[in-house]
């Protein structure tokens, strides 16, 4: 039964648009492995570091990656990140979707992630020891984060090798390689699983790792690799 379900999953694929992932992915393979690299060691940077990733992933949402860590950055280096309040954040998140909302999230979340008057994302994130516990807690406690965001975060934390990113880019391309049917105009919890698992399966057929395979897909769509 396994090996029929495996074949008609084989079947299904669109061969050109697995050749051309196929292609990418050995062209940009350098890229990926030092951009997967720099993932890890992330990890292994200072709690104030670490925050400013997680801060990173509240920002996207409807937004440009490009200009939501350009806001983090201004905000790093004047030191508001950590120490400002919603109205003098939000005057540096005019780049991005939603400043308002978002300016607020990143107050609740340095609420959240401090402990005993100190930042501490890495050690309340590491009393969870298993990666889809970890994207629960982060689904669950920070505000402005859906399971795509909670994603985000942990995959550039080092923690994306068996979980996926299901932004419009990756989407689009599972719906072109026929891993789904059509692209949904909204995702629930239980349809991002279902996704997240045929992309697993994908993973598994084409013989590139799921957090490179983001990378790919990504690229395909906008030319870079990027965080």
């Amino acid at each position: 039964m396994k090996q029929t379900t495996e074949n008609n999953f084989e079947k299904s694929i669109n061969k050109e648009k697995n050749e051309k992932i196929l292609k990418i992915y050995k062209t940009i393979k350098p890229e990926i492995k030092k951009a997967i690299k720099g993932y890890k060691e992330a990890w292994n940077k200072s709690e104030k570091e670490i925050f400013a990733e997680i801060a990173f992933c509240i920002l996207t949402p409807q937004s440009k990656a490009k200009n939501a860590w350009s806001a983090i950055t201004t905000l790093v280096e004047n030191n508001l990140l950590y120490t400002g309040n919603a109205a003098e954040i939000v005057d540096y998140l005019n780049i991005v979707r939603f400043k308002n909302n978002k300016s607020k999230y990143l107050i609740e979340l340095r609420n959240l992630m401090t402990r005993h008057e100190k930042l501490q994302p890495k050690k309340i994130l590491s009393e969870i020891n298993d990666t889809f516990e970890k994207r629960k807690w982060i689904l669950k406690n920070i505000k402005g984060m859906g399971l795509k965001e909670a994603s985000h975060v942990l995959r550039n934390l080092g923690f994306g090798e068996n979980i996926a990113i299901l932004d419009r880019h990756i989407l689009r391309n599972l719906n072109e390689l026929n891993i789904i049917d059509s692209i949904p105009k909204t995702i629930t919890e239980k349809k991002y699983y279902e996704i997240e698992e045929k992309m697993r399966n994908y993973s598994k057929f084409c013989k590139i790792n799921m957090n490179e395979l983001d990378l790919v897909l990504w690229y395909k769509e906008a030319g870079e690799v990027f965080k």
